[in-house]
């Protein structure tokens, strides 16, 4: 693993079993790592609102023994009155480990480009490494394994979430495809696309897009959505969103052409009655909560890998 987790493609699939891995031990036996990061200090940027991320990432750097800082970049120099330089170069000789929650992937970069510590990517607008890891564990967990399985999302496919599930399915094994509408705002990143393709191809999976919801989920292991109003989208946008989107909304008749057995996924926070109804979310098939709780693991986790504790 590089020295940072900014994307996925950071990681190996070895190294990526490993963290998984890292993560089920975590999470079962606690008491074996509570005083693994004493006397260590994480700084948490953040210019995001938060709910998970925040108290996933506080409350994991707590139970390992070390302690968290809070940073709210809305009160922040950084990027006004200081560059993103500067910021990472001065908090490198406070903290050992930084995790920033930004609109901009460029601007975490920088940051990481210019801090002696590891950086964390706890959310851009162009990926969400962390809450994917999160959904691997959650998934193999309930599927006790991950290689030839099928994940479908549906929704926007121009979104972090999806960027990241298209990237780590494929290295986790996991064939996905992305059910989305046409048009460019709505269909992931051409480069995301073509670098997930080339994992699917030596690794053995698919990368599949498509415009129809039913056929994306058709033999789905698991059917995941995302929020069709991300932070960076504003408010004007929703009618027209919703309309595009409204075709994508998971349903139990969507549902229906997955397996038997699929699971519900979903980063949360989630709008009943738009990206999903409430009967999915709140039914028998829905892993959402296990995913949430998964963040707290798979976190802990990875700032053991990245600070060499284990």
């Amino acid at each position: 693993m590089d020295k940072d987790l900014l994307d996925l493609t950071c990681l190996s699939r070895c190294e990526l079993t490993g963290l998984l891995d890292l993560a089920d031990e975590v999470k079962a036996n606690p008491r074996k790592y509570a005083e693994s990061l004493k006397g260590r200090t994480l700084l948490m940027m953040f210019e995001k609102p938060s709910l998970r991320t925040r108290l996933s990432f506080e409350v994991g750097m707590t139970q390992l023994g070390g302690h968290a800082i809070y940073y709210d970049l809305s009160t922040s120099p950084m990027g006004r009155k200081e560059s993103v330089a500067d910021t990472a170069r001065t908090a490198s000789r406070y903290v050992d480990l930084i995790m920033a929650r930004l609109f901009s992937h460029s601007q975490l970069v920088e940051l990481a480009g210019n801090a002696s510590v590891p950086v964390i990517n706890a959310l851009t607008d162009y990926s969400h490494p962390c809450q994917v890891l999160a959904d691997l564990q959650t998934l193999r967990e309930r599927k006790e394994r991950l290689g030839g399985l099928k994940l479908a999302y549906l929704g926007d496919g121009n979104n972090n979430v999806t960027h990241s599930l298209l990237v780590g399915c494929p290295l986790a094994g996991v064939d996905v495809s992305v059910g989305c509408p046409k048009g460019r705002g709505y269909q992931p990143a051409k480069e995301v696309l073509e670098e997930a393709r080339k994992i699917a191809v030596r690794l053995g999976s698919s990368v599949e897009v498509t415009h129809d919801a039913a056929e994306a989920v058709r033999g789905a292991d698991a059917v995941y959505t995302d929020s069709w109003m991300s932070y960076h989208i504003p408010k004007s946008r929703k009618a027209e969103r919703v309309k595009a989107l409204k075709p994508f909304r998971v349903t139990a008749k969507i549902m229906s052409n997955a397996m038997g057995d699929a699971v519900f996924m979903h980063c949360l926070p989630a709008m009943r009655g738009m990206e999903v109804t409430a009967e999915v979310i709140d039914g028998p098939r829905s892993v959402v909560f296990d995913e949430a709780e998964n963040r707290l693991h798979i976190q802990k986790a990875l700032m053991l890998r990245l600070l060499g504790v284990a």
